[in-house]
């Protein structure tokens, strides 16, 4: 006799794995921007567009009045775009999430509620114990944006400021050379018949690309130094001609710097840039030749460097002029806040399309590499190293 057949098939009888869909629930985000008190800061984290496209997702966005003024945005501007607007420092600082562009002072930290998301540079070179000590007393999450890596491993933040300071750094030393500022006299221009501005740049990270890209185009004759062969390459391939490149050797140092008209310096170290330049080199420079110092941020880069303002920018030494100001970029305020903004606004929108901070950095690398305290607990290891401070690795807390 024989079976009788089913109408199923083995296969559809077998047990079949279901599939859960799990529905992200969406965070709505309440951004507070306090004005920035640090001394010549006058950028801003955010500009009216992106605040119109974080409160067009649900976001709100509670300003400090005149926040944005220095960099020629106005309260208007910004109730346009939907932000509130308050004269009350504390109320902004009350908000659970506060973006700057410089980091809290430690009276500032006072007025922050426990539990805040705190997005701001960090500036490690300039902060105390106190400051972290601060932080894990009221619980802060906090993230430095210039650790923020993107997709590539690069840092999108530092990558776009130092893109400004070196384009920057050749704009300013044109303009000191003018006669106006009782310069040399000199013009980057290429003009017929009139030998070039020899510029030296020392560094060919992307401040050295941009300042050799300006200078180019401005029609002067560069020369790069670095002790990376791999970044003379690099920045060869990236301006798509022929340049001249060196690594850092004295005898040809010297021999560009008593030439050149103008030299930018544009050298990172880990914890401070190399002396590069002695005292003695730039004795030997013409009279009247300018040094940009870009990386006085970080001690500088030649011997006879001294930190200046945006408002006394330079000094003169051995008939050299210096220009020493760490915060180039806020010279150019708009434009710094235009491209803070755009790095800013993707990660805003992404931690609230996420459900918040902890979700974010969860799923995103880049974002978690930004993050150094996490509910008062310190998880970067070179903060913990340079103040003697325990730190917890942020994968054991974050699964």
């Amino acid at each position: 006799m024989s079976k009788p057949s089913s109408p199923f098939t083995k296969e559809q009888l077998l047990p079949q794995e279901e599939m859960i869909e799990v529905a992200k629930k969406k965070g709505k985000l309440f951004i507070g921007i306090p004005k920035e008190t640090s001394y010549q800061e006058k950028r801003v984290c955010l500009t009216p567009d992106a605040v119109a496209a974080l409160t067009a997702h649900g976001h709100r966005v509670l300003l400090e009045s005149n926040a944005g003024i220095g960099a020629s945005f106005t309260d208007r501007e910004y109730s346009e775009a939907g932000a509130e607007i308050t004269k009350d420092t504390t109320k902004v600082f009350g908000c659970p999430i506060i973006l700057k562009v410089e980091p809290p002072s430690l009276e500032e930290l006072e007025h922050i509620n426990p539990q805040t998301v705190l997005i701001s540079a960090l500036q490690l070179k300039t902060q105390s114990k106190g400051y972290f000590q601060e932080l894990a007393k009221k619980r802060i999450t906090a993230l430095g944006f210039e650790f923020i890596r993107d997709a590539d491993g690069a840092y999108p933040a530092v990558r776009a400021l130092s893109e400004i300071a070196g384009t920057a750094a050749v704009l300013i030393a044109s303009e000191l050379m003018s006669s106006a500022t009782q310069g040399s006299g000199l013009m980057m221009g290429n003009i017929s018949g009139v030998p070039p501005v020899e510029v030296v740049i020392v560094g060919a990270g992307t401040v050295g690309e941009f300042a050799a890209r300006s200078a180019i185009g401005l029609g002067a004759n560069v020369k790069i130094f670095d002790n990376s062969i791999t970044k003379l390459r690099c920045i060869q391939t990236n301006m798509g001609r022929p340049l001249y490149t060196s690594t850092i050797q004295p005898k040809n140092l010297l021999k560009a710097l008593r030439r050149c008209d103008v030299v930018i310096g544009a050298v990172r170290g880990k914890n401070r840039s190399p002396i590069i330049v002695s005292e003695t080199m730039v004795e030997r420079m013409k009279k009247g030749a300018v040094i940009i110092d870009v990386s006085i941020d970080m001690g500088g880069c030649f011997e006879t460097s001294e930190v200046t303002s945006h408002d006394h920018p330079t000094f003169e030494k051995h008939g050299v002029v210096h220009y020493c100001v760490p915060n180039i970029p806020s010279r150019y305020a708009k434009t710094s806040s235009l491209s803070i903004s755009n790095i800013f606004t993707p990660y805003l929108l992404q931690i609230g399309d996420e459900g918040g901070i902890e979700n974010a950095v969860r799923f995103d690398r880049g974002l978690k590499s930004g993050l150094y305290f996490y509910h008062g607990i310190l998880t970067s290891k070179s903060i913990a190293d340079w103040f003697d401070l325990s730190y917890r690795d942020i994968n054991l807390l974050i699964f």
